[in-house]
């Protein structure tokens, strides 16, 4: 069963290889979906895969790489894309 959310992460979370990053750890545990800056400053990560995968890089975005500064992660339901991998978009 595939689960789809959409995370919101604020703080000082551009310019400090956070799409990287979350890249690395969402191919880590076998997630698809995407990452992507925001106009705002914040980053969007849509996450799909196993309910635990999806839980597991919550938690993991909530810290984020060493030079983040994560203020809050904002969680809600989203649609599954199709995606079959996990990649950057370019921002919106």
């Amino acid at each position: 069963m595939r689960r789809a959310e959409s995370f919101r992460i604020e703080g000082r979370v551009q310019g400090v290889g956070y799409r990287w990053w979350a890249v690395t750890v969402a191919r880590e545990i076998g997630l698809a979906g995407w990452v992507r800056n925001r106009a705002d400053g914040s980053v969007e990560v849509l996450a799909i895969g196993d309910p635990d995968a999806v839980d597991e890089l919550a938690a993991a975005c909530a810290k984020g790489p060493p030079s983040a500064r994560v203020s809050g992660v904002t969680r809600s339901p989203a649609q599954d894309d199709g995606s079959d991998a996990f990649g950057e978009r370019p921002t919106e």
